[in-house]
């Protein structure tokens, strides 16, 4: 049996890692009642926790084994620190990766390995990936450095656990750590599972089996697993970056994740988690920078923030007037609509609420007014696909003209751009998104007959909101 509190207490760690931080993180410890602490291993010199078992593994190999070079299969961060390790040691390494690892890892790994490294691309998860490795391993006599499964990886991986004792001698309620294959903690469902696939969002945990030492580990030191969507992690990115000004990638925030669900599903099940003290690791930070869009998109919606609603009302002028009337001061993420029916209007809203006990109220405000709603909050085709959908040509959109508009951005200031605007014209066409700048951004259609143009440039001239006519626009005429 292996005695890892001797191995993670003689790791060789520091010669490339250092003791990261623990830090509190005030927004998350006031939003949940507990004093959360952040474990920040996204601030090591590879952006995550991996080069501290990596290093650890290469430094216990024998001189002869090593010089023959080493091979490891990784996503990312377990690849910067093998690619690390070797040009410190002076060695050659190959380096397999999925073919869907973000260029941010792939070019990490260039940089820390210098001329030391091979990269090699290879199959869509990280199991696929380990196969052709292991083939490379025996075509070419190379060491496997494993990211997980592996009693030299995992304890220079608990030399985390080791600082966080070091760090803060009180009491601990939690600590939450992510999974992947279990370099830090491991699935727990009494066995191994090897699942069909995996998500590829939280790619530096996208793996399908965990491993055997690992989940051996902890099977018999793991308390409780807390799943965690795509929505909750982006909302905890969004949490640390308010905290930190520090931007996690997936994997990175799935403890601080975890920690608000743990809090969260105990609330509501009548026994309140607070006033205590929870650590979660946050492993690394290499993003990819084109991601930030989907996650700031979807940051909202995780934090039940932003209720994403789908409403009939009637197709008729003054209809959007009466219908924002019912948003009051509450601010509007999102609005898109366009004409399709002589009867009714399908319009796609975006609100910024408090919780879900606010969208449940709103959709029964909309209800009782008359406006058949569909809650979309947890509705993946409407949150990912319809939202940018909500166009085309319309047989009804005679004598449409179609204006940009830019309006101070503010609560309420959507609404009062709609009473603005004069109800003698029926809206054939409305597409909004807030995206946090000073100013909002609205493209409205608006039906106008040619008799009456002249009425209608004098109301311009007097709206007091810059604008821009787009109906010559190519692309509105291809489209639109």
């Amino acid at each position: 049996m292996v005695d890892y509190l001797k191995k993670i207490l003689t790791s060789r760690v520091y010669d490339v890692a250092v003791e990261s931080p623990l830090d509190v993180a005030p927004g998350l410890s006031g939003k949940t009642g507990n004093t959360v602490l952040l474990k920040r291993e996204d601030l090591q010199r590879v952006f995550s926790f991996k080069l501290r078992g990596a290093y650890n593994k290469m430094a216990n190999l024998p001189d002869a084994q090593r010089q023959r070079g080493v091979i490891c299969a990784s996503a990312g961060n377990h690849a910067q620190g093998t690619a690390l390790a070797a040009r410190k040691m002076g060695c050659k390494a190959v380096i397999a990766m999925p073919m869907t690892t973000p260029p941010v890892k792939i070019d990490a790994v260039k940089m820390h390995g210098g001329g030391n490294v091979e990269i090699v691309l290879h199959g869509e998860s990280f199991s696929d990936t380990y196969e052709h490795a292991v083939k490379l391993m025996e075509e070419r006599g190379l060491t496997f450095i494993h990211p997980f499964d592996d009693p030299d990886v995992i304890a220079g991986q608990g030399t985390v656990g080791m600082e966080i004792l070091r760090q803060h001698s009180a009491p601990v309620h939690a600590v939450f750590v992510p999974v992947g294959g279990g370099g830090l903690i491991a699935g727990n469902a009494g066995e191994r599972i090897n699942l069909p696939d995996v998500g590829l969002f939280s790619d530096g945990t996208a793996v399908k089996l965990v491993g055997e030492e690992t989940f051996r580990l902890c099977r018999q030191y793991v308390d409780e697993m807390v799943l965690v969507d795509t929505d909750d992690v982006c909302a905890a990115i969004k949490d640390v970056f308010l905290d930190t000004r520090s931007i996690l990638e997936p994997a990175g925030a799935l403890s601080v994740a975890g920690v608000k669900a743990y809090v969260g599903r105990a609330a509501k099940a009548g026994r309140p988690v607070k006033g205590e003290t929870m650590v979660a690791v946050t492993s690394g930070a290499n993003m990819n920078f084109d991601r930030l869009r989907f996650v700031a998109e979807r940051a909202d919606v995780g934090e039940d923030k932003e209720a994403v609603l789908a409403v009939t009302i009637p197709e008729e002028r003054g209809s959007f007037r009466r219908f924002c009337e019912l948003f009051g001061q509450r601010h509007v993420t999102e609005f898109n609509y366009r004409i399709s029916d002589e009867r009714e209007a399908h319009v796609f809203v975006g609100i910024e609420v408090q919780d879900r006990e606010e969208t449940a109220a709103i959709i029964q405000a909309f209800e009782s007014n008359g406006y058949r709603t569909f809650d979309l909050t947890d509705d993946e085709l409407g949150k990912m696909h319809l939202r940018y959908m909500v166009g085309g040509k319309s047989p009804y959109a005679g004598h449409e003209q179609l204006f940009r508009f830019i309006f101070p951005e503010r609560p309420g200031a959507l609404r009062k751009f709609l009473t603005s605007m004069a109800p003698n014209w029926n809206i054939s066409l409305f597409n909004y998104r807030n995206h946090g700048a000073d100013y909002g951004r609205v493209l409205v259609g608006i039906q106008v007959p040619d008799a009456e143009m002249e009425a209608f440039n004098r109301f311009l001239a007097t709206l007091g909101y810059p604008y821009w006519n787009e109906t010559d626009n190519p692309v509105y005429k291809l489209f639109l």
